[in-house]
């Protein structure tokens, strides 16, 4: 297998069949949705496991742990959703976005050659393939980009109202007069679409570089021989990887962090009128 030939195998998704088309709505990634489902059932069960182990006494370094991040997901809600009824939801949406996201982002740790190798044995198939970065994939980034989306529609119609939500749809940013109506219908649905394809866009782009990153130091591993050459890329496998391996902790950190942000943003924009 060459070089170009094992990225390509790493960059192929299990899939229910073959594609018909780019907009083949039929076809599905199922090691996305395999992964997903599994990180979003671990991170709910985190979060109910610290909920049901809290003591009022001294916390032990599990419960401290999350009791810092409920603090601070809840600080950050109430500085910006000013909704006090609002944030009984919108904090816990965060909360758990901000978990769910962090564990799928955190299977780029694995080593790439791990998974694949193990579904490829149970499987039978030496040529499987499987992808096990959900946020690599712009199908799961868009999507929970989508949910957010409608999240935000669903509370300028609580907030708003029907007719207070049209109004401001036809009457901002540019003023409420009958020739501006058009111009600024456009630019409601340009922000609309700006801002979800913005916010999946950005933590698959993060993700799938950081994902073909560690396969290009993978390969550096796989050119070992004995020679100078050789056991200099074994070295800098290692060495790179470990270095990347690191950084990348902060990568996948802040990544969850900023879509649980912009997550907020959106829904406390959702409550401002203009």
């Amino acid at each position: 297998m060459t070089a170009g030939e094992y990225i390509i195998h790493h960059l192929t998704f299990w899939q229910n069949h073959a594609p018909k088309g780019v907009l083949d709505m039929s076809v599905l990634n199922l090691d996305s949705l395999f992964y997903s489902i599994v990180l979003g059932a671990l991170a709910c069960w985190l979060l109910w496991k610290a909920a049901r182990r809290a003591t009022p006494g001294a916390p032990g370094r599990f419960q401290a742990a999350v009791e810092i991040l409920v603090e601070m997901v809840d600080n950050q809600a109430k500085g910006i959703v000013h909704n006090a009824t609002s944030r009984k939801f919108v904090a816990p949406l965060a909360l758990t976005v901000f978990v769910w996201i962090f564990l799928m982002n955190a299977m780029d740790l694995l080593p790439v050659d791990l998974l694949p190798a193990i579904w490829q044995k149970l499987s039978g198939d030496p040529h499987a393939v499987m992808r096990v970065v959900p946020t690599a994939d712009l199908s799961v980034s868009l999507g929970m980009s989508l949910a957010v989306l409608l999240i935000c529609l669903y509370y300028n119609l609580k907030i708003k109202g029907v007719g207070g939500w049209v109004h401001e749809l036809f009457t901002a940013p540019f003023g409420n007069h009958w020739a501006l109506y058009p111009f600024n219908f456009a630019m409601q649905m340009v922000e609309f679409i700006a801002k979800t394809v913005s916010h999946g866009m950005r933590l698959f782009g993060n993700m799938y570089a950081g994902e073909l990153i560690f396969l290009l130091i993978a390969l550096m591993g796989g050119a070992f021989t004995l020679s100078a050459t050789g056991i200099g890329l074994a070295i800098g496998h290692i060495v790179a990887g470990l270095a990347w391996a690191i950084f990348h902790i902060l990568i996948i950190t802040l990544q969850a962090f900023i879509f649980m942000m912009l997550t907020l943003i959106y829904i406390g924009q959702a409550h401002d009128a203009h």
